[in-house]
C-alpha cells in the first residue's frame, strides 16, 4: 500500500516543461492562439451502450436511448439505453437476491480481493482504450485521462483490495461477567451516483470500499459521460464479479436517479455533485426508508497566497488549481486570495501564465485546456463571466468562446475581485480564474470561512508557523500547504458544511458501508474480565 500518485505533483511537473515518468506530455510552449483544426478521430469503438442488470447487458425497460455527445464538437457519440425507474427496480431486486443469496458476501475477503485486483489488471491492461472513452465523452485531455486518471483508478482498487481481509470489529471490555465483541458488517445494496467531470475516477472512488466491505451496488451514470464505466463494467465481468453485484444504469437525474434514491430497498446511497442535487437526495432518502447518505458536493475553494510564499510557484500552483480538468472541478481554488504586498506582481504573472494555456484538441498532443462539457455549462460560465464585467471586475483576459466549434472558452482571469460578486461566491465550475486582495491572516481566515462551502483550501507561505495557523483556521475538509491537488487513495477526502457529509477513500472511505453490531454473550465463571 506505500506506491502513490500525485495528482499536483504529476500535473506541476508537466508545467514546468519537465519529462518525468508520465511520459510525453509535456515539453511544449503555452499559447491560446493555437488554431483549432479538424477534430482526430478517436480510435476506439463504442461497444458497450446498454445497461448492466444481473450480470447481462440488456436495453432499457421502455427501449428508449439517449445521445451521448462529443464536447468538442456537439456531434452524437453514441445512443445509450435510457433507464428509469422500471430499470432501477430491476436492478435493485439483483442487487438485492446477490446480496441475500449470492456469493459475493459470504465468500472469504481475500477471495473478493483477488477479483478487485484482478479488475485492477484489467484496467491497467486496457489504460489507453478507457482513456481514448474518457476523453472522448468528457473533453479533458488525452494525457490527463491516459497517464494521471486512468493509473489513480487501478491505484484506488488495488488499495482497497488490500482493506478487503483487513476489516475486523473488536473485543470490548465491560462491567460485569460478559463478552463483547463488535461486527463490522456491509451495509447492504449501496446506490451510488457519479458526476461527469470525472466519471472514471468517481466510480472508482464508490465502488472500490463498498465491493471491498462485501456490499453490493446499483450505480447511475451521468447521462453526460455514461462511456467509460459501462467499458469497466464488462472487465469487471472478465475479472469474476458475480452476477448482481454491480449493476450499473445510465439515465437521468430525475428519473433513474430519483428512483434509486427513493427505492425501499436500497440500503445506502453515495452521491457527488451539486450542492443543490444533494439537497434532493438528501430529502428523497429519509421520505424513503431513512437509508443513510454521503455526499460530495460543490466548492468555492480559497487559495491563500501569503506575503511570503515562492511567488512564482504559487502563480503556477494557482493556475492549475483553478483551471485543471477546464475549471471543472469541485475543489478548484476559485478564489484566489493574495496578499497586497505581492498582489500586482502575482497577477501580472497569472495574466502571462493564463495567456500561454494551450487550448484545444483534448487527443492533440500538448493540449492543457479541452471542451467544456456541453451547452448548458458552457452557457453557464458565459453567464458569470458578463456578471463579472457587470459587477465592476476587471477582466484581465480570456472572457469569450475559444473557436468556432465545440464547448471552448478561453483561460479567464479577472482581478480586482470583491467578496460579494456573484464570480466570487458561486461554483462557475469553468476557467475563470478571480484573485482577490488580502492585507492580514485574520481577515483572509474571516473571508476565506464567509463561504457556504467548505471542500478545500490551498495555503502558500514559507513560514511554518503561518501555515499552521491557517490549516487549523480554514473550516475546510483538505488544506493543501504549497500545493494543491494532491490526492491519492490513502488520504480522505470530503468537506464542511455545504460542501458534503462523510468522506471518501482512505480507511475512513470503508465506513461509508460498514454497520456495527455489538454482541454480548453472559460469562460463566470467567477467569478473568
Amino acid at each position: 500500500m506505500a506506491a502513490r500518485v500525485f495528482l499536483s505533483r504529476s500535473v506541476h511537473l508537466l508545467s514546468k516543461g519537465k519529462r518525468s515518468h508520465l511520459g510525453k506530455i509535456a515539453a511544449y510552449k503555452y499559447s491560446t492562439a493555437a488554431a483549432l483544426e479538424e477534430p482526430i478521430k478517436p480510435t476506439v469503438n463504442v461497444d458497450h451502450t446498454k445497461l448492466l442488470i444481473n450480470g447481462q447487458f440488456v436495453d432499457s425497460a421502455s427501449g428508449k436511448t439517449f445521445p451521448t455527445l462529443d464536447p468538442r464538437t456537439g456531434e452524437v457519440i453514441a445512443h445509450i439505453a435510457e433507464g428509469d425507474a422500471e430499470d432501477i427496480n430491476r436492478a435493485v431486486a439483483a442487487a438485492r437476491k446477490a446480496f441475500d443469496e449470492g456469493p459475493w458476501p459470504r465468500m472469504t475477503a481475500y477471495e473478493r480481493s483477488k477479483i478487485l485486483l484482478r479488475l485492477a489488471d484489467l484496467i491497467e491492461k486496457h489504460n489507453d482504450q478507457i482513456a481514448t472513452l474518457e476523453t472522448w465523452d468528457t473533453g479533458k485531455p488525452y494525457a490527463q485521462a491516459a497517464k494521471i486518471e486512468v493509473p489513480m483508478v487501478v491505484r484506488l482498487l488495488r488499495y482497497y483490495a488490500g482493506w478487503a481481509d483487513k476489516i475486523h470489529g473488536m473485543t470490548i471490555p465491560a462491567d460485569g461477567p460478559y463478552h463483547v465483541q463488535t461486527l463490522h458488517e456491509p451495509i447492504g445494496v449501496a446506490g451510488q451516483i457519479i458526476p461527469w467531470n470525472f466519471p472514471l475516477l468517481m466510480f472508482s472512488w464508490k465502488i472500490g470500499p463498498a465491493l471491498a466491505c462485501g456490499n453490493t451496488i446499483v450505480l447511475k451514470t451521468a447521462e453526460q459521460t455514461p462511456l467509460s464505466a459501462l467499458y469497466v463494467a464488462n472487465l469487471f465481468q472478465e475479472a469474476g464479479l458475480p452476477e448482481g453485484v454491480l449493476n450499473i444504469i445510465s439515465g437521468y437525474g430525475a428519473t433513474a436517479g430519483a428512483s434509486l434514491c427513493s427505492h425501499m430497498d436500497v440500503d445506502k446511497l453515495a452521491f457527488t455533485g451539486s450542492t443543490e442535487t444533494g439537497k434532493t437526495i438528501l430529502e428523497l432518502a429519509a421520505k424513503s426508508n431513512l437509508k443513510p447518505v454521503t455526499l460530495e458536493l460543490g466548492g468555492k475553494s480559497p487559495f491563500i497566497v501569503c506575503e511570503d510564499a515562492d511567488i512564482d510557484t504559487a502563480v503556477e500552483q494557482a493556475h492549475f488549481a483553478l483551471f485543471f480538468n477546464q475549471g471543472q472541478c469541485c475543489c478548484a481554488g476559485s478564489r484566489t486570495y493574495v496578499h497586497e504586498k505581492v498582489y500586482d506582481e502575482f497577477l501580472e504573472k497569472a495574466k502571462a501564465r493564463a495567456l500561454k494555456r494551450v487550448v484545444g484538441d483534448p487527443f492533440k498532443s500538448g493540449t492543457e485546456q479541452g471542451p467544456q462539457i456541453d451547452s448548458k455549462q458552457f452557457d453557464k460560465i458565459m453567464k458569470y463571466i458578463r456578471s463579472g464585467v457587470d459587477s465592476g471586475a476587471t477582466l484581465e483576459t480570456g472572457g469569450e468562446q475559444f473557436g468556432k466549434k465545440g464547448y471552448y472558452i478561453k483561460p479567464t482571469v479577472f482581478s480586482n475581485v470583491k467578496d460579494d460578486m456573484l464570480i466570487a461566491q458561486d461554483e462557475i465550475f469553468g476557467p475563470v480564474q478571480s484573485i482577490l486582495k488580502f492585507k492580514d491572516l485574520d481577515e483572509v481566515v474571516r473571508r476565506a470561512n464567509s463561504s457556504r462551502y467548505g471542500l478545500a483550501a490551498g495555503v502558500f507561505s514559507q513560514n511554518i508557523d503561518t501555515a499552521n495557523t491557517l490549516a487549523r483556521a480554514l473550516r475546510v475538509g483538505t488544506v493543501w500547504i504549497n500545493c494543491f491537488d494532491t490526492f491519492d487513495a490513502t488520504i480522505p477526502f470530503g468537506g464542511y458544511k455545504m460542501s458534503g457529509q462523510g468522506r471518501e477513500k482512505g480507511e475512513y472511505g470503508l465506513k461509508n458501508y460498514l454497520q456495527v453490531k455489538a454482541v454480548v454473550t453472559p460469562l460463566k465463571n470467567p477467569a478473568w474480565l
